[in-house]
Parts: C-alpha cells; structure tokens; sequence
C-alpha cells in the first residue's frame, strides 16, 4: 500500500538527454527510491536500430510488456516505502509507437497499451529534458553503447520532436520543463539542487510546463 505522503517523480526525454544521470543526482537529495528502466535485456534492439521497418513491431511489443511488468510492481513496492524518483513514464511507450508503428500493427498495439495504462500509477510531477540535437548526439556517443554507434541523427530529431508534441498536450502529471543542453549535472550541483527546488514547488503548486530558470 504507497504511503499517502509518497510522490512519484519521473524524468523524460529523448535518448541521450540525460534522465538516468539526473535521476540518480536527485535521489539523495530528494530523499526517494529510484526506479530505472530496463531496456537492454530487450533483445530486438540492436535489429532494429539496423532495420527500423522490420523490427519494431517486436521492439515495441517487447518493450511495453516489460515497461507495464516493471512499473506495476516496482512503483507500488517503492511507494510504499517513501517517495520514488524514475528516469521514465509509462506513456512515453505510445510516443515511440506512433513514432515506429503504422496500420494494423499500430491498432492492435494501441488496444494492448490501452488496456495496461489504467492500471498503471501516474507520477506525481513529470521533469521533460529537453537539448538540441548536437547536444543529443554528442551525449549518445560519450556513452558509447554498442547499439547506438550508428545512431541515426535523423531519428534523433524525429524523436526530440515528437516528445515536444507528445508534453505540449500532457496533462496528467504537472510538468517542469528543462532545457539541459548547456547543462551538465555531475560537474554542477548547484543546478541539480535547482532542480530539486523545482520538483518540489510544482508537487506543492501544481505547475505545468514549468521551464526552469537554469539556460
């Protein structure tokens, strides 16, 4: 049973903005669990960085089931406990299968979403990273996972773009929006404790699209 004080953070964003980092530097200070994605046990994910069209059906499948599985135990059990900080929501799921997904594949895939959803926690506050795509990029391959060394920086711009849209009508969650591509949190504490402040005003104030003094 969450405790009734416990909130829900989630960080977003595109790939390589930075939300697994940010997460883990909010956590001490905001007092919380953290949850992480798990998104390299997917095994369809290097195919489909190679071939997009063919793979992301299964991709996107895959990676629903085990959002839902994940988030449906995990948040609970953590809430229970305190607050909890994650470096994902739940509905970002549908963001890349509108983004991937067309015809019939797209219809079945929104029935199966659908169904899940609502049994999924909404966070409390979303924090949206935001950078430009240079910044993206160059973030992407400091990290130098194996799958994303051929990134395509075209599918990084449809990407950024499409999470644009998708928080430009969010509405379940108060959303902070931030700007990160002249930040960098390991080397500035003073931002992420800026951060910290943030989340907390809108979890008492209930701001949306909220951008952060911090460019």
């Amino acid at each position: 049973m969450p405790s009734p004080d416990a909130r829900f953070i989630a960080l977003e964003g595109p790939i390589g903005v930075g939300k697994t980092t940010l997460a883990r530097l909010l956590q001490p200070l905001l007092g919380a669990s953290l949850l992480l994605e798990v998104f390299e046990e997917n095994p369809f994910l290097a195919s489909f960085y190679q071939d997009r069209a063919r793979y992301a059906f299964q991709t996107q499948l895959f990676f629903l089931l085990s959002r839902y599985h994940h988030q449906k135990t995990e948040v609970p059990a953590a809430l229970a406990k305190g607050h909890l900080v994650g470096d994902y929501i739940f509905a970002k799921d549908r963001l890349f299968a509108e983004l991937n997904l067309a015809g019939d594949e797209l219809a079945l895939y929104e029935n199966v979403h659908h169904a899940l959803a609502e049994q999924i926690r909404v966070p409390d506050v979303v924090v949206y990273l935001r950078a430009d795509l240079d910044t993206l990029m160059g973030r992407i391959a400091f990290r130098d996972r194996p799958y994303e060394r051929n990134m395509d920086p075209g599918y990084i711009a449809e990407l950024a773009a499409a999470y644009d849209r998708f928080f430009s009508r969010y509405t379940a969650s108060p959303v902070v929006t931030l700007d990160t591509s002249s930040l960098n949190f390991p080397a500035d504490h003073t931002a992420v404790s800026e951060v910290a402040a943030q989340i907390r005003n809108a979890l008492t104030e209930g701001l949306y699209q909220t951008r952060l003094p911090l460019e």
